[in-house]
């Protein structure tokens, strides 16, 4: 038991957790103001498994890891440099590769519209993902980054 409260007390576990929190957080309030989800179902669902929006919680996990991972093991360590590298991808990821399959399954579901309409076959259609905007993913970064110095300087 006792190793479990040292790694709950951990800053580094401590500023990822918290990071992915406040973002959820924050993008399950934006998204009630903009789409005002009427079930407590449909607040929970935006809370713990919304992806994209404001602020990206992918990108804010991992640069309070990276963060916090370099002020307790010291810049120059391989966990830090392992955890960098692995922010650039997460963030690279979260950026591209899920907009170019979001446009994928646009044209996914344009083909299953027309099947639909043509031929009369109904197929449920693909969600659509859309990536993150820039500016989502870079006030990801920074909420990350300030988040893992409170915690660690805390």
């Amino acid at each position: 038991m006792e190793k479990f409260f040292s790694f709950m007390l951990n800053p580094i576990f401590r500023a990822a957790m918290f990071s992915w929190i406040f973002c959820q957080v924050i993008k399950t309030i934006i998204s009630i103001y903009h789409k005002r989800p009427h079930t407590a179902k449909e607040m929970l669902l935006s809370l713990i498994w919304t992806t994209g929006g404001m602020p990206s919680s992918h990108s804010a996990v991992v640069s309070s890891l990276a963060t916090a991972i370099g002020f307790e093991e010291g810049i120059g360590s391989p966990l830090f440099i392992l955890s960098l590298f692995y922010s650039f991808i997460i963030i690279r990821d979260a950026l591209g590769v899920r907009k170019a399959a979001g446009f994928q399954a646009i044209a996914i579901n344009q083909v299953l519209a027309e099947l639909d309409k043509h031929l009369h076959i109904k197929i449920k259609p693909v969600k659509e993902i859309h990536g993150h905007r820039i500016s989502e993913v870079f006030v990801g970064i920074v909420l990350g980054f300030f988040l893992a110095v409170a915690f660690c300087n805390l």
